[in-house]
């Protein structure tokens, strides 16, 4: 049985595919509802434990990511955002989120600068701060890449 996410709950980004993802700033309060089945964190120390599956994506604020893995862990939950709760957060919800949501959004079938402005329209207007993240998402691969 699917189990995602409340598409009008707080932070809740529909990708274009229907997929539910929420965002999210770790220095907030957990939202209320339900709690993840999976999350990718993006941190630039190892966030605290958590009692779902996660995975964490040493990430510093405003820089790139320095895990070689974070692709593959943003592949991962935009699978299983198909049927399960998936988040994904950093400290503020805005800049290294956005970004990860961009990339997602990429997997999706959006061309890279659509999925910018699409993250920016539909979860937070001040995703992928900083030049660096625009820079990352627009050589994230496309979904025939994978």
């Amino acid at each position: 049985m699917a189990t995602t996410w409340d598409s009008e709950a707080p932070g809740v980004l529909a990708l274009p595919s229907g997929r539910l993802v929420r965002g999210r700033g770790l220095r907030r309060p957990k939202p209320d509802g339900p709690d993840p089945d999976f999350g990718v964190y993006l941190q630039g120390r190892r966030p605290p434990p958590v009692p779902w599956e996660s995975r964490w994506v040493r990430w510093p604020d405003f820089l790139l990511p320095v895990d070689r893995d974070a692709g593959e862990h943003f592949r991962t939950a935009w699978r299983r955002a198909a049927d399960e709760r998936v988040e994904v957060a950093c400290s503020a919800g805005i800049g290294r989120t956005g970004t990860a949501l961009a990339c997602m959004a990429v997997l999706d079938g959006l061309a890279p600068d659509e999925a910018i402005e699409y993250v920016r329209r539909n979860y937070e207007r001040r995703s992928v701060e900083t030049p660096w993240q625009r820079w990352y998402v627009r050589q994230f691969p496309d979904p025939e890449a994978i």
